[in-house]
């Protein structure tokens, strides 16, 4: 009964749900851009190059002769389907892009997370030093009270 409890528990953390969505959808992306490589981008670049459609080239290992892909595969031919595996390249391709350029999206769209100064210049030598230093390490100037000044510069 605890094992069950803890496992609902972990079902209903927010991460584990959203990395849910993110399978189902990335699953649902991969044959939309499947269909994209397969359908539309393959046979214009296969008729550029001589009506070669590229998901049927293929290399036969078994030394018979066989009019198709699917014709070797149903006698158990061993080929090397490198015609399939230039539209895997590309449908991997396809996906890094689109994902580079969501990324790329989100980065702009999310406010940036300000953090806390740990370092300010010293007035007199410009060198950083830690926020809280009250003489500066480098020239051993005593620095100004900032407690009633705005701060020097912070990074």
């Amino acid at each position: 009964m605890k094992t069950l409890d803890e496992f609902k528990k972990f079902l209903a953390r927010g991460n584990v749900i959203d990395l849910a969505i993110g399978v189902i959808i990335g699953t649902a992306f991969g044959k939309i851009v499947s269909s994209l490589v397969t359908d539309v981008i393959m046979p214009p670049i296969g008729l550029l190059l001589g009506k070669v459609d590229f998901s049927s080239l293929y290399i036969n290992l078994s030394g018979h002769t066989y009019s198709s892909l699917e014709a070797a595969k149903k006698a158990g031919a061993p080929t090397i389907n490198y015609g399939v595996f230039i539209n895997n390249v590309i449908n991997f391709i396809i996906i890094a892009f689109v994902i580079f350029c969501a990324i790329k999206m989100l980065q702009k769209a999310t406010p940036k997370k300000e953090t806390a100064a740990i370092t300010k210049t010293c007035p007199y030598c410009f060198s950083s030093i830690p926020i809280k230093a009250t003489k500066c390490a480098h020239c051993t100037a005593d620095l100004p009270d900032e407690s009633n000044q705005q701060p020097i510069h912070t990074h």
